[in-house]
C-alpha cells in the first residue's frame, strides 16, 4: 500500500473515530528507533530486556578489559590469547544487539497487528 493511500485510509479513520477512539488509534501508530528502544523497557518481558542490557554493559567492559590486557602483553601468545577473548566479548555484544533489534521489530510487528485489529473492529461496528 503506498503511503498516499495508507494516509487516506488513517484520515478516514480518524474521522470516523469518536476523540476517545482517535487517541488510542494514533497510540497505536509508527515509533521512532529511540521510541522503540524504550519500548523495550516496557511490558511483560521488561524485566528480560534490563537483563539482556547489563549483560551487554558486562561484555562491554569485559572487552575493554581484555583489550588493555592484549596491548600491555609482550608475548605474542599472551596477546592472542587476550585478542581471542576480546573478540568473543564483541561477538556477544553483536549477539545481543541482534536480540535487542529483533525484539523491536516484533513490538513493531504486534502494534501494526493491534491497528489492523482495530480497524476490523471498526468496520464491523460500523455493519
Amino acid at each position: 500500500m503506498s503511503n498516499k493511500s495508507k494516509e487516506e485510509v488513517d484520515d478516514l479513520i480518524q474521522k470516523a473515530l469518536s476523540k476517545e477512539e482517535a487517541e488510542f488509534f494514533d497510540q497505536l501508530g509508527e515509533q521512532n528507533i529511540p521510541q522503540q528502544f524504550i519500548g523495550l523497557f516496557k511490558g511483560k518481558n521488561s524485566w528480560m530486556n534490563i537483563l539482556i542490557a547489563v549483560i551487554h554493559v558486562i561484555a562491554l567492559v569485559v572487552a575493554i578489559y581484555t583489550f588493555t590486557n592484549m596491548l600491555d602483553s609482550e608475548v605474542i601468545v599472551d596477546k592472542m590469547e587476550w585478542m581471542f577473548y576480546t573478540i568473543v566479548c564483541f561477538m556477544a555484544m553483536v549477539l545481543l544487539k541482534i536480540w535487542g533489534w529483533n525484539q523491536m521489530d516484533k513490538n513493531s510487528l504486534m502494534r501494526e497487528i493491534k491497528r489492523l485489529e482495530y480497524q476490523v473492529s471498526l468496520m464491523k461496528k460500523q455493519d
